[in-house]
């Protein structure tokens, strides 16, 4: 019998495949000259896309239960300290990121569950949906600040994104067994992700600022934004579509705590 360390090891690792098919589509939308469209709605445009596959649905399931492990994989490092980051300020941070992410995860996987029940079919992009949700939250006492402090969160994830990239920091929660071109496609994905989580942040910024929805940008709309300056675009999409393979290989061999009696704080080798 597969214990449940096995089990949980098993939806932990579909989860990183979801998210890497998810990326790694989203890059290829962007680069194929009639994707664009598609892509600029990000994870809907991904799922969209896939609705009209061979084999779509099966994979739209595979993708929702994925991400559903995920979300439950950061959502244990918020609650239980799953990546032993600690308790203090820096761990904490940590862990509330990787709390908000498990949210956004649910998410993810609710709309891809929805494409693959043929629920929800071609239509306006996810950010009209954005744009009312921040419309609604500007439209209450103190909603700017709130607005505010969400860009200054994105702008945190940006940082941290972007010191991944430099530091290669994101190598210590890897098997040594890994590919060697693993490194280098992680550096790539994310300092594309830094750029777009930069996007995001100065849209939620400038909204707080004018009281305006109209700027806001989800992850689609930010990397459509950099289509005038063609170099940084591409270099974006391509960066976004290695994050994908980059995801894809973590499903292999990302270090996954145990389920135990002794705890779930894995060893990661520095």
């Amino acid at each position: 019998m597969v214990d449940k360390s096995e089990k949980y090891r098993w939806l932990v690792r579909l989860g990183f495949a979801a998210r890497g098919v998810v990326y790694l589509l989203l890059g290829y939308l962007f680069l194929a000259a009639t994707g664009h469209s598609r892509a600029s709605r990000g994870a809907s445009g991904v799922f969209d896309f896939l609705q009209e596959v061979p084999g779509g649905t099966p994979i739209l399931y595979l993708c929702a239960l994925g991400l559903v492990g995920y979300a439950l994989y950061r959502l244990s490092s918020l609650l239980f300290d799953a990546e032993n980051y600690g308790k203090d300020k820096k761990g904490i941070a940590q862990r509330v990121g990787h709390g908000a992410s498990g949210l956004a995860h649910l998410v993810l996987a609710y709309t891809a569950f929805q494409f693959a029940r043929g629920n929800q079919q071609s239509s306006g992009g996810s950010g009209g949906d954005a744009q009312q949700v921040t419309s609604s939250i500007l439209s209450m006492e103190f909603g700017s600040i709130v607005i505010g402090i969400l860009g200054l969160c994105f702008l945190a994830a940006a940082v941290a994104q972007a010191k991944k990239a430099f530091t290669g920091e994101f190598m210590q929660r890897v098997s040594p067994r890994a590919p060697d071109f693993t490194r280098y496609i992680g550096h790539a994905g994310f300092a594309a992700r830094t750029v777009v989580f930069a996007v995001i942040s100065w849209s939620l910024i400038e909204s707080a600022w004018l009281s305006s929805s109209s700027q806001v940008k989800t992850l689609g709309e930010a990397v459509s934004s950099l289509r005038d300056d063609g170099v940084l675009f591409t270099l974006v999409a391509i960066g976004l579509l290695l994050f994908g393979v980059f995801s894809l290989v973590m499903a292999c061999y990302r270090t996954v705590p145990d389920l135990g009696p002794d705890g779930i704080k894995p060893s990661f080798r520095s």
